[in-house]
């Protein structure tokens, strides 16, 4: 429940302005909050300016108070952060810290979500890399038989995709520690799942970003996307939550390659209404 310390309150009416759902309002001078229509967003947390709003859902030492130094960021500082970051497939033979991993699944939990529904969940494969490895493998090669073996034109676009399959198994067969071109050889996974494909994609942006920020390397792998939507095995191994789609799978390691500049991309396609 979201609720208003009244002797905190000042009645400035801020909460009420900044509720998108309208369910504040102004009683003898002080802000009430309803909690009918309420879908805990916090921004009556965050905007007033006596501390005067909490809740009893979450952890309110959360909370921090915005210092200027702390949390502002250079407009081209950021800019050329994202520039730099690039998909990392050469992963050295390090595990990666828990505390790290959590500082990533960290910038996921505090991405927006639509309506407030915090529907990410998040499953983090070590551990168990190897046989989700395999698994995964198997059903490439499957999926590449399936297309191969049933070309029309309606799949004819995913004949490339499904070689790749084929090619990628059969060298994996051969050697599979030089030859793992689906995770390679990196020592953690976390895979993302929400009930919005939405949320789940904006909150892998935000991972990947403190991915780099913590000085470790990723990958978003659509391979094993495909490969977990296409085979109940997989989906159970992870203990995916009823009701929640995999979205996206980040392959994650120290980089053994190192990058010294940004690289060009195609013009923004912007149209100016």
């Amino acid at each position: 429940m979201m609720k208003v310390n009244a002797e905190k309150c000042i009645g400035c009416g801020q909460c009420i302005k900044d509720c998108f759902p309208r369910d504040i309002e102004m009683v003898d001078g002080k802000a009430i909050i309803k909690n009918e229509a309420c879908f805990k967003c916090g921004h009556c947390i965050a905007v007033c300016p006596k501390e005067a709003v909490s809740t009893d859902e979450y952890n309110m030492e959360e909370v921090k108070n915005y210092q200027k130094e702390e949390f502002e960021i250079e407009p081209e500082r950021l800019l050329n952060f994202i520039k730099f970051r690039r998909t990392v497939r050469q992963f050295r033979n390090k595990e990666v810290e828990v505390e790290k991993l959590s500082k990533i699944i960290e910038a996921g939990r505090f991405t927006q979500t639509g309506t407030n529904s915090q529907d990410l969940s998040y499953v983090v494969v070590r551990d168990g890399l190897q046989q989700l490895k395999n698994v995964t493998f198997e059903t490439l090669k499957f999926m590449s038989d399936n297309i191969l073996n049933n070309l029309t034109e309606e799949n004819m676009s995913y004949k490339r995709y499904a070689e790749m399959w084929a090619y990628m198994y059969g060298r994996y067969k051969e050697n599979p520690k030089e030859n793992d071109s689906l995770f390679f050889n990196a020592p953690a996974v976390i895979v993302v799942t929400a009930n919005s494909e939405v949320n789940g994609a904006l909150a892998a942006s935000n991972m990947e970003l403190m991915t780099n920020a913590v000085g470790l390397g990723t990958f978003f792998s659509g391979f094993f996307v495909a490969a977990a939507k296409g085979n109940k095995q997989i989906v159970d191994m992870l203990g995916v939550k009823p009701g929640k789609q995999i979205v996206a799978c980040m392959v994650i390691g120290y980089p053994a390659v190192k990058y010294s500049r940004t690289v060009p991309r195609k013009s923004a396609d912007v149209s100016w209404k």
